[in-house]
């Protein structure tokens, strides 16, 4: 019989969750949030949007296929995870499965939670739990050990934190057949971009994308470079503008955008000019603000594989993959802009574009990993036909 050490989950309002722990066994705090995914906890657990998140996984059964190895391609990439590392600051579940099957595992949920020093608790109502974020909104907590010190615990307001600055890239990195080479910051431009053009000289003058990296996940570079460009991945408040590049992409991200306001200045300059933009989730959001919209917080969120959105306009619908809880204020959009996605469960904006400029962005995840694909060549072929 399996005998865990017990674990406390408790809300900011005072309410607590008795479980045990799985994984690394250390006091954590952060915004409680709850996924309704069936699969993909590999996958969400790496996605830097989940950067100072306790995450609730509402699917009973967690940790059955265990974990993909560890591995990197050529051009640094992972080969099976969104990102280098967890970004989540713990996992809550209702039942861990302490056994695990799977042709491509090669540890246990619990024994890389370990690995990567990431607390993980099971026994939890998670149904019990997600009803209370879902009738009071998210709120914060922090998860305790009975025998462990807890007092140097200290929990920040969310909001208050810039999450995009910890998790975004501190380099210039470009991707380009099937290599990566990496640029410090401080790098003059003039030099920096002689140096892409050398790159490029040699990969058949190949189109070049600019990538804000707010907290990027890697399948969103995948899709990029799957298309045949060269990325130039820069950190989320790196003056990207005199670079010799054909189209901007602004990736997902952690928090709350209004802490973004560097990377909203270097995109409002990049709207004077004509060259294709588009952004993803954070990236729908910061677009917006560098056209003059503002942005609201959600009372949950939206985290699943299941969201329905349908195209304005049109009877077109689609099933997304989403990680977010901050939208667009579809109201607050100025003359030049329309809404381009909603959704279909609460009406939130799920994506702008711009009426007469090459300029569009979803609030969704078209690249998913995990979720569903319906909207991966709506919107990457849409955006590298317009290079």
């Amino acid at each position: 019989m399996q005998k865990d050490r017990t674990a406390t989950l408790m809300l900011d309002d005072g309410t607590a969750f008795q479980g045990y722990s799985f994984g690394f066994e250390k006091p954590v705090a952060g915004e409680v949030v709850f996924n309704t995914a069936m699969t993909g906890y590999p996958e969400s657990l790496t996605d830097p949007s989940y950067a100072g998140q306790l995450m609730v996984l509402t699917y009973p059964l967690v940790g059955n296929y265990g974990v993909p190895p560890r591995e990197f391609n050529p051009n640094g990439l992972s080969t099976f995870m969104e990102s280098e590392h967890i970004h989540v600051n713990a996992i809550i579940v209702s039942d861990y499965s302490h056994e695990y099957s799977h042709w491509n595992a090669e540890c246990s949920l619990g024994d890389w939670l370990k690995q990567e020093e990431i607390p993980g608790i099971y026994g939890i109502d998670t149904r019990a739990l997600t009803k209370k974020l879902r009738e009071h909104g998210v709120m914060m907590g922090r998860i305790i050990f009975d025998d462990i010190d807890n007092s140097q615990l200290t929990m920040d307001n969310y909001g208050d934190v810039n999450y995009v600055d910890k998790v975004s890239c501190k380099e210039v990195i470009v991707y380009a057949n099937n290599t990566v080479r990496s640029y410090p910051v401080s790098t003059p431009v003039a030099e920096l971009n002689s140096q892409l053009s050398v790159g490029n000289s040699q990969s058949e003058n190949k189109k070049r994308v600019v990538l804000v990296d707010c907290g990027v996940k890697t399948n969103i570079i995948r899709c990029l470079l799957n298309r045949g460009v060269e990325v130039v991945r820069v950190p989320w408040n790196y003056d990207f503008n005199p670079l010799e590049y054909d189209g901007l992409f602004i990736s997902n991200g952690p928090g709350d955008p209004d802490t973004c306001e560097a990377a909203v200045l270097n995109i409002r300059k990049a709207l004077l000019d004509n060259r294709p933009i588009c952004g993803i989730c954070m990236g729908n959001q910061l677009l917006a603000k560098a056209g003059g919209a503002t942005i609201y917080k959600l009372k949950y969120g939206h985290r699943s594989h299941n969201q329905p959105v349908r195209m304005v306009g049109t009877n077109r619908c689609f099933i997304t993959s989403q990680n977010h809880g901050y939208a667009v204020d579809s109201s607050t959009l100025s003359s030049d802009w329309e809404p381009l996605f909603v959704n279909m469960n609460d009406g939130s904006n799920e994506g702008i574009r711009h009426k007469t400029k090459p300029f569009f962005s979803s609030q969704f995840h078209p690249e998913a990993c995990g979720g569903p694909t319906d909207t991966e060549a709506l919107i990457f072929d849409k955006f590298i036909g317009l290079l």
